[in-house]
């Protein structure tokens, strides 16, 4: 996916949370966002991991998968995962790993709570993540309107307000077993989703290899 974006030139990288919590590569995946990110916000599976979020609000293998996590986590994985906040904001545009309303845990799947992520945000440009789906909601007269946008959708970020989530890189749930990420080109005013292709099977077998639940080997294959 980072071979993907490169190609691309932006001048910003941005993540949205979640670095840590299912997959089996914590360090690489800190290490290489640390790197690389302009911005990244801390998501509940982050702050699970930290410590910081009680683990009895998560489910089983999300439970096994952040204990494993804390074992293995390095030194300098934890103070870069403690030094991220949920929330962030570049000029036009505001970034929460979950909703304007609880930033933390709010799932935006729904247009009642689309709604209440514009009401409660003033900027054109709305990125959440969190659910793991790539969205595109509109706000139009009051009016909204969109839903699950798939690899290869691009349309515009003007005139009207926009709720965008870029999917999810580790863990898609759209049905689409393929890394997801979301170019933002605001010379133009567009946003293309993007899908990439990776090795699910060596993913899966290092999973495997590291006693995870299994269950989070076997939904790589199918984008759920």
């Amino acid at each position: 996916m980072l071979e993907d974006v490169e190609q691309e030139g932006p001048d910003e990288l941005w993540c949205l949370g979640d670095l840590v919590g299912y997959g089996p590569r914590p360090n690489p995946c800190c290490a290489a966002v640390e790197r690389r990110a302009s911005i990244c916000l801390a998501g509940n599976h982050d702050l699970g991991v930290l410590g910081e979020i009680d683990l009895e609000e998560f489910s089983g293998d999300a439970v096994a998968a952040a204990r494993w996590t804390r074992g293995v986590l390095a030194e300098g994985s934890r103070s870069f995962l403690e030094s991220l906040r949920p929330q962030g904001e570049r000029e036009r545009v505001e970034l929460f790993h979950a909703s304007p309303r609880d930033p933390v845990w709010e799932y935006v799947l729904s247009a009642d709570v689309a709604r209440a992520a514009f009401e409660l945000t003033r900027s054109p440009l709305v990125l959440v993540g969190h659910s793991h789906v790539p969205l595109a909601i509109t706000l139009e007269d009051e009016v909204i309107d969109g839903g699950i946008a798939a690899g290869g959708t691009e349309l515009p970020l003007a005139p009207d307000r926009r709720l965008l989530n870029p999917g999810s890189v580790g863990q898609p749930r759209d049905g689409d077993a393929r890394a997801a990420w979301l170019l933002l080109d605001f010379e133009r005013e567009t946003a293309s989703f993007r899908r990439v292709e990776y090795d699910v099977a060596s993913t899966q077998q290092e999973i495997r290899d590291r006693e995870l639940p299994d269950a989070l080997a076997q939904r790589l294959a199918h984008g759920v």
